[in-house]
Protein backbone atom coordinates (compact mmCIF):
# COMPACT_ATOMS: atom_id res chain seq x y z
CA UNK A 1 0.00 0.00 0.00
CA UNK A 2 3.16 2.41 0.98
CA UNK A 3 4.30 2.07 -1.97
CA UNK A 4 1.26 2.61 -4.23
CA UNK A 5 1.06 5.48 -2.49
CA UNK A 6 4.35 6.84 -3.22
CA UNK A 7 4.27 6.16 -6.84
CA UNK A 8 1.47 8.89 -6.46
CA UNK A 9 3.47 11.58 -5.09
CA UNK A 10 5.38 14.07 -7.78
CA UNK A 11 8.84 12.76 -7.07
CA UNK A 12 11.31 15.86 -5.93
CA UNK A 13 12.66 17.53 -9.36
CA UNK A 14 14.71 19.98 -7.55
CA UNK A 15 17.45 17.08 -7.56
CA UNK A 16 18.00 17.13 -11.19
CA UNK A 17 18.70 21.58 -10.47
CA UNK A 18 21.30 20.79 -8.59
CA UNK A 19 22.64 18.60 -10.06
CA UNK A 20 23.01 20.81 -13.28
CA UNK A 21 24.22 23.56 -11.38
CA UNK A 22 27.29 21.16 -10.23
CA UNK A 23 27.88 19.96 -13.84
CA UNK A 24 28.25 23.78 -15.04
CA UNK A 25 30.93 24.36 -12.27
CA UNK A 26 32.84 21.28 -13.28
CA UNK A 27 33.13 22.75 -16.89
CA UNK A 28 33.87 26.52 -15.48
CA UNK A 29 36.68 24.50 -13.27
CA UNK A 30 38.00 23.01 -16.03
CA UNK A 31 38.16 25.58 -18.47
CA UNK A 32 40.59 27.80 -15.73
CA UNK A 33 42.47 25.00 -15.11
CA UNK A 34 42.91 24.38 -18.83
CA UNK A 35 43.39 28.33 -19.37
CA UNK A 36 46.43 28.36 -16.42
CA UNK A 37 48.23 25.63 -18.53
CA UNK A 38 48.86 28.69 -20.79
CA UNK A 39 51.13 29.97 -18.14
CA UNK A 40 52.30 33.32 -17.47
CA UNK A 41 51.75 35.21 -14.50
CA UNK A 42 47.73 34.62 -14.78
CA UNK A 43 48.47 31.44 -13.38
CA UNK A 44 47.78 32.61 -9.82
CA UNK A 45 44.61 34.03 -11.43
CA UNK A 46 43.46 30.75 -12.16
CA UNK A 47 44.38 28.81 -9.33
CA UNK A 48 41.97 31.44 -7.36
CA UNK A 49 39.39 30.91 -10.26
CA UNK A 50 39.98 27.25 -9.72
CA UNK A 51 39.34 27.03 -6.10
CA UNK A 52 36.22 29.24 -6.30
CA UNK A 53 34.57 26.65 -8.55
CA UNK A 54 35.52 24.42 -6.08
CA UNK A 55 33.66 26.15 -3.05
CA UNK A 56 30.83 26.86 -5.27
CA UNK A 57 30.15 23.37 -5.65
CA UNK A 58 30.71 22.25 -2.57
CA UNK A 59 28.01 24.13 -1.08
CA UNK A 60 25.69 22.41 -3.95
CA UNK A 61 26.66 18.80 -2.59
CA UNK A 62 25.84 19.85 0.75
CA UNK A 63 22.58 21.17 -0.96
CA UNK A 64 22.05 17.48 -2.63
CA UNK A 65 22.98 15.29 0.35
CA UNK A 66 20.75 17.61 2.70
CA UNK A 67 18.19 17.01 0.04
CA UNK A 68 18.46 13.27 -0.14
CA UNK A 69 17.91 13.44 3.90
CA UNK A 70 14.73 15.59 4.19
CA UNK A 71 12.89 14.23 0.72
CA UNK A 72 10.33 12.13 0.89
CA UNK A 73 10.13 10.81 -2.95
CA UNK A 74 13.20 11.33 -4.85
CA UNK A 75 13.99 10.68 -8.43
CA UNK A 76 16.03 7.84 -7.74
CA UNK A 77 17.36 5.25 -5.14
CA UNK A 78 19.22 7.72 -2.57
CA UNK A 79 22.18 6.15 -2.60
CA UNK A 80 23.15 6.65 -6.35
CA UNK A 81 22.34 10.41 -5.55
CA UNK A 82 24.72 10.54 -2.76
CA UNK A 83 27.22 8.28 -5.35
CA UNK A 84 26.70 10.49 -8.40
CA UNK A 85 26.66 13.84 -6.50
CA UNK A 86 29.98 12.35 -4.52
CA UNK A 87 31.77 11.56 -7.61
CA UNK A 88 31.07 15.02 -9.15
CA UNK A 89 32.08 16.43 -6.48
CA UNK A 90 35.38 14.25 -6.26
CA UNK A 91 36.25 15.88 -9.41
CA UNK A 92 36.31 19.17 -8.72
CA UNK A 93 38.42 18.27 -5.84
CA UNK A 94 40.84 16.61 -8.32
CA UNK A 95 41.51 19.88 -10.39
CA UNK A 96 41.51 22.14 -7.02
CA UNK A 97 44.26 19.54 -5.76
CA UNK A 98 46.02 20.16 -9.32
CA UNK A 99 45.64 23.55 -8.77
CA UNK A 100 47.23 23.46 -5.13
CA UNK A 101 49.72 21.54 -6.65
CA UNK A 102 50.87 23.80 -9.38
CA UNK A 103 51.19 26.92 -6.57
CA UNK A 104 52.42 24.87 -4.42
CA UNK A 105 56.10 24.19 -6.68
CA UNK A 106 55.43 28.28 -8.71
CA UNK A 107 55.13 26.70 -12.37
CA UNK A 108 54.39 29.27 -14.67
CA UNK A 109 55.35 27.34 -17.55
CA UNK A 110 54.06 23.84 -18.48
CA UNK A 111 55.37 20.60 -20.90
CA UNK A 112 53.18 20.49 -23.87
CA UNK A 113 51.35 17.29 -23.33
CA UNK A 114 50.13 18.75 -19.71
CA UNK A 115 48.66 20.97 -22.02
CA UNK A 116 46.84 18.78 -24.52
CA UNK A 117 45.74 17.25 -21.21
CA UNK A 118 43.53 19.97 -19.79
CA UNK A 119 42.35 20.14 -23.70
CA UNK A 120 41.01 16.44 -22.67
CA UNK A 121 39.65 17.84 -19.20
CA UNK A 122 37.77 20.30 -20.93
CA UNK A 123 35.99 18.26 -23.54
CA UNK A 124 35.53 15.45 -20.56
CA UNK A 125 33.69 18.10 -18.25
CA UNK A 126 31.64 19.08 -21.95
CA UNK A 127 30.26 15.67 -21.86
CA UNK A 128 29.32 15.33 -18.34
CA UNK A 129 28.12 18.62 -18.70
CA UNK A 130 25.60 17.02 -21.69
CA UNK A 131 24.96 14.03 -19.89
CA UNK A 132 23.41 15.00 -16.54
CA UNK A 133 20.41 17.05 -18.02
CA UNK A 134 19.32 13.62 -19.74
CA UNK A 135 18.55 12.08 -16.21
CA UNK A 136 15.52 13.82 -16.16
CA UNK A 137 14.58 11.45 -18.94
CA UNK A 138 16.75 8.10 -18.64
CA UNK A 139 14.77 6.03 -20.89
CA UNK A 140 14.40 8.58 -23.45
CA UNK A 141 17.77 9.30 -23.59
CA UNK A 142 19.50 5.81 -23.22
CA UNK A 143 21.27 5.95 -26.43
CA UNK A 144 22.64 8.96 -25.87
CA UNK A 145 23.67 8.92 -22.30
CA UNK A 146 25.97 5.37 -23.50
CA UNK A 147 27.33 7.50 -26.70
CA UNK A 148 28.73 9.43 -24.09
CA UNK A 149 29.79 6.80 -21.53
CA UNK A 150 32.07 5.54 -24.29
CA UNK A 151 33.19 8.89 -24.96
CA UNK A 152 34.22 9.51 -21.91
CA UNK A 153 36.35 6.44 -21.94
CA UNK A 154 37.52 7.03 -25.08
CA UNK A 155 39.14 10.25 -23.60
CA UNK A 156 40.20 8.28 -20.31
CA UNK A 157 42.32 6.19 -22.85
CA UNK A 158 43.78 9.47 -24.62
CA UNK A 159 44.80 10.83 -20.89
CA UNK A 160 46.55 7.71 -20.27
CA UNK A 161 48.70 7.35 -23.39
CA UNK A 162 49.17 11.62 -23.05
CA UNK A 163 50.44 10.84 -19.23
CA UNK A 164 52.86 8.13 -20.55
CA UNK A 165 54.05 9.82 -23.26
CA UNK A 166 54.39 13.38 -21.00
CA UNK A 167 56.38 11.12 -18.34
CA UNK A 168 58.81 9.70 -20.89
CA UNK A 169 59.41 13.46 -22.06
CA UNK A 170 60.24 14.35 -18.61
CA UNK A 171 62.71 11.65 -17.99
CA UNK A 172 64.73 12.17 -21.28
CA UNK A 173 64.52 16.15 -21.27
CA UNK A 174 64.25 18.04 -18.68
CA UNK A 175 65.25 15.66 -15.99
CA UNK A 176 68.45 14.95 -17.64
CA UNK A 177 69.61 18.37 -16.24
CA UNK A 178 67.38 19.09 -13.67
CA UNK A 179 66.06 15.83 -11.17
CA UNK A 180 63.43 18.08 -9.47
CA UNK A 181 62.60 19.09 -12.56
CA UNK A 182 61.24 15.54 -13.02
CA UNK A 183 59.57 15.10 -9.85
CA UNK A 184 57.92 18.04 -10.08
CA UNK A 185 56.62 17.39 -13.74
CA UNK A 186 55.43 13.59 -12.86
CA UNK A 187 53.68 15.40 -9.83
CA UNK A 188 51.54 17.91 -11.89
CA UNK A 189 50.75 15.12 -14.94
CA UNK A 190 49.36 12.69 -12.03
CA UNK A 191 47.16 15.11 -10.75
CA UNK A 192 45.72 16.41 -14.58
CA UNK A 193 45.09 12.56 -15.41
CA UNK A 194 43.37 11.59 -12.09
CA UNK A 195 41.09 14.59 -12.95
CA UNK A 196 40.15 12.54 -16.26
CA UNK A 197 39.71 9.33 -14.45
CA UNK A 198 37.49 10.98 -11.97
CA UNK A 199 35.51 12.19 -14.45
CA UNK A 200 35.06 8.85 -15.66
CA UNK A 201 33.91 7.67 -12.60
CA UNK A 202 31.16 10.18 -12.61
CA UNK A 203 30.55 8.71 -16.26
CA UNK A 204 30.13 4.84 -14.62
CA UNK A 205 28.07 6.49 -11.83
CA UNK A 206 25.69 7.45 -14.57
CA UNK A 207 25.69 4.96 -16.34
CA UNK A 208 25.00 2.76 -13.11
CA UNK A 209 21.56 4.67 -12.53
CA UNK A 210 20.82 4.37 -16.05
CA UNK A 211 21.10 0.42 -15.77
CA UNK A 212 19.53 0.14 -12.97
CA UNK A 213 15.88 2.13 -14.36
CA UNK A 214 15.81 0.80 -17.76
Amino acid sequence: MLNWFQALLPKEDRFFGLFEAHAETLKAGAVSLRNLLNGGEAVPLYCAEVAAHENAADDITRDVLLAVRRTFITPFDRSDIRDLISSMDDAIDQMHKTAKAIQLFEQRQFQPDMVKLGDVIVKTSELIGEAVPLLRSLRGNAARLNAIAEEVTQLEDQSDALYDAGIQALYKGPARKDPMAYIVGAEIYDHLEKVVDRFEDVSNQISSVLIEHL
